[in-house]
């Protein structure tokens, strides 16, 4: 396709997990950290050592989770149906309501220049016999994306239109937020990742969505300091350019789920996928810059 985006080969650095989900780079411990959501843990790999180990367990089902300017973890509790952050293994909520109504499960997060954050909230945590957490009821009636102001404690939603919103990014100047959607089954929505313009933290959709054929759900996704979107997509992770054209595939042996850049110059591929914990090495790195400024906790 023209365009050189990884070198070297794939390989697979860990497997034994039921549902492999929301990989991050934490520079402070250079290492990766990930869930394995049905299991209840929190696993942890360390690419100096090459081994893999337990970080907590009993978690209440952790999913996506993102890094903070002071270098604790931000992520979501599908089991606790809230955000929360983790600084050094202390674990606290950040937010678990809108309108006195609990949220679903919390799914992703990102984090803003100004430290708003945003993260989606699909019911995959609640369903009926979920594995990925407790059953619940849809309190507030949606699934929203939305905006969280830790300093004062504002919890807008942004985007009220999607069906079951995933993974989220933002384009490199936070001019643009991407979306996926991984709708619910028999609801007659393709899968779709949807592009919202970003005003004043407040988010217009510019009209602009990529529809993905059947097995090649866009899950959880980065962009790179170019631009490029970078997404799980059934065996797969596949990159596009901003305006959805095709730029490359990297093959996976399982069905991905998410990934993550990392490494010492972040320019390593973690990629989670069912069972297994991948890496590749790519030509570029993450847009979130702070992922990749070694912060004290």
């Amino acid at each position: 396709m023209g365009v050189e985006l990884t070198t070297g080969r794939l390989e697979r650095l860990f497997t034994g997990s039921i549902w492999a989900e929301g990989p991050v780079w934490v520079p402070s411990s250079q290492t990766v950290r990930w869930s394995d959501i049905p299991n209840d843990r929190i696993l942890e790999f360390d690419p100096a050592t090459g081994k893999t180990g337990e970080y907590a367990v009993g978690v209440q089902f952790t999913n996506g989770r993102t890094l903070d300017g002071d270098g604790s973890v931000v992520q979501c509790s599908h089991g606790r149906r809230r955000v929360e952050r983790d600084r050094q293994g202390t674990v606290t909520g950040l937010v678990d309501s809108f309108q006195g109504r609990r949220l679903n499960s919390p799914n992703d997060v990102v984090i803003a220049r100004d430290s708003s954050i945003w993260f989606t909230d699909p019911p995959y945590g609640i369903l009926p016999g979920t594995k990925e957490g407790n059953e619940g009821e849809q309190e507030y009636g949606g699934c929203y994306v939305f905006r969280f102001e830790p300093a004062s404690g504002t919890l807008t939603p942004v985007i009220t239109d999607l069906v079951y919103p995933n993974g989220l990014a933002f384009a490199p100047d936070e001019s643009v937020l991407y979306v996926a959607d991984t709708a619910g089954p028999g609801r007659g929505v393709p899968l779709r990742i949807a592009a919202y313009d970003v005003r004043d933290g407040a988010c217009d959709s510019r009209g602009t969505v990529l529809k993905l054929e059947e097995g090649c759900a866009a899950d959880g996704l980065r962009v790179d300091v170019q631009g490029r979107i970078w997404t799980s997509a059934g065996p797969a992770v596949r990159v596009y350019s901003p305006s959805f054209e095709l730029l490359g595939i990297v093959a996976v042996p399982e069905r991905v789920s998410n990934l993550c850049f990392g490494g010492p110059d972040g320019q390593e591929l973690y990629i989670t996928a069912t069972t297994s914990l991948y890496r590749i090495r790519t030509t570029t790195r993450d847009a979130a810059a702070l992922n990749y400024q070694a912060t004290d906790n």
